[in-house]
């Protein structure tokens, strides 16, 4: 499965900007950007993947082009797809991609797989 190299550019582009230090890797057939070790956004085929405050889960589903994470037909906890739509402006990638940082430093870290691809940025 292939992942959208432009939205994976801006998504690196912001987290540069920002002087947020992550690696990527390929992961579930997209891209994961891992931050302190924990996945934190990511993005499969042309949607934005979001890992974000619990508090923030239900609100964020109401909003246009937001839906559960469901692979392999089982929910993801804690985790949004976001539709290529709803991202089209700076603004509204800023946006979501802010969520995933702020809620980082309180997220657990994802458990390492000795057999994934990282590139490491910043």
């Amino acid at each position: 499965m292939a992942y959208d190299q432009h939205l994976a550019d801006r998504v690196s582009v912001f987290l540069k900007e920002k002087r947020v230090s992550f690696e990527t890797r390929n992961m579930m057939g997209g891209l994961c950007y891992m931050i302190n070790d924990k996945m934190a956004i990511g993005i499969m085929k042309d949607r934005l993947m979001v890992r974000i405050a619990p508090e923030l889960y239900e609100q964020s589903l109401k909003k246009k082009g937001v839906r559960r994470m469901d692979f392999t037909g089982k929910v993801v906890k804690g985790f949004l797809l976001v539709d290529a739509t709803a991202v089209d402006m700076e603004e509204d990638l800023e946006y979501w991609i802010q969520l995933c940082l702020d809620f980082n430093p309180r997220a657990k870290s994802s458990k390492k797989s000795p057999r994934v691809s990282t590139r490491r940025s910043m």
